[in-house]
């Protein structure tokens, strides 16, 4: 196995390939805004059902709520995961402008800052001459060069509408699937209950293991680990309700 891992790493570091990939656009990745969409969607329902149960309402209770908080909170955290990411394409271009008008202004000092961060990783004499001549003599490349070494910010950035997109669907499909039990009235309750509980565990624990191809960690362990966080959440919610109960002694509905 590690014969073939490293087989297969040798070719993709070709040098043909190596600069085809450099040459190519980075591929845009919303997975994680459809995991922390879905995550959080399963969450937000699943909280709604046990706290309902856990205060002895009525299941249509169950559906109202949860889709009312399904359609809400997806909407709305869609909405701010837009508005973070293009307040961050805006500082980001932000700072372009600023180190633009810098180089258009007072080019030596510039010059001076690229000299300073290359002489910081080890470049002297001639060779660090020969990366600031290199870098200067393109403005884009200055500024890129600027943009990551001086402010530490990446280039490349997720489309805002693509990301609150991939959050807002996962937030709705997942989410909902807790509540469909509630949809069949003529199944008692307490079954209701125990349906909607198993749905939103395997929900929980599929996306642990979506989420483990992109962090490099077992699938069991990553599906047990979203499974425990969301578990909690539900657990937190139905105690809440229950208590809620019996120390105001709430009606039933």
């Amino acid at each position: 196995m590690t014969h073939e891992r490293n087989q297969k790493l040798s070719e993709e570091h070709r040098p043909e390939v190596i600069r085809k990939k450099l040459k190519s656009p980075g591929k845009e990745n919303v997975a994680s805004d459809a995991v922390l969409g879905g995550i959080d969607g399963c969450v937000t329902t699943f909280a709604v059902v046990a706290g309902v149960i856990g205060a002895d309402f009525s299941p249509f209770v169950a559906l109202i709520l949860g889709f009312s908080n399904l359609i809400a909170d997806g909407f709305s955290m869609a909405v701010s995961n837009y508005e973070s990411l293009k307040t961050t394409d805006e500082f980001v271009q932000s700072i372009r402008d600023s180190e633009k008008e810098h180089i258009d202004n007072i080019p030596e000092g510039e010059r001076e800052e690229i000299r300073q961060i290359f002489k910081n990783k080890g470049f002297f004499g001639d060779t660090l001459e020969k990366i600031v001549n290199t870098i200067s003599a393109d403005q884009h490349l200055w500024i890129d060069t600027m943009l990551t070494e001086e402010h530490g910010v990446q280039k490349t950035s997720k489309n805002p509408f693509k990301a609150a997109i991939a959050t807002f669907t996962s937030f709705v499909v997942v989410g909902a699937m807790p509540l469909i039990p509630f949809m069949f009235s003529e199944i008692e309750k307490n079954v209701q209950f125990a349906i909607s509980a198993s749905l939103a565990a395997l929900m929980f624990f599929s996306i642990g293991a979506l989420k483990s191809r992109f962090v490099s960690k077992p699938i069991f362990l990553s599906g047990l680990s979203t499974l425990l966080t969301g578990g909690t959440a539900a657990i937190l919610a139905f105690a809440t309700g229950y208590l809620l109960r019996n120390v105001f002694s709430l009606t039933v509905l």
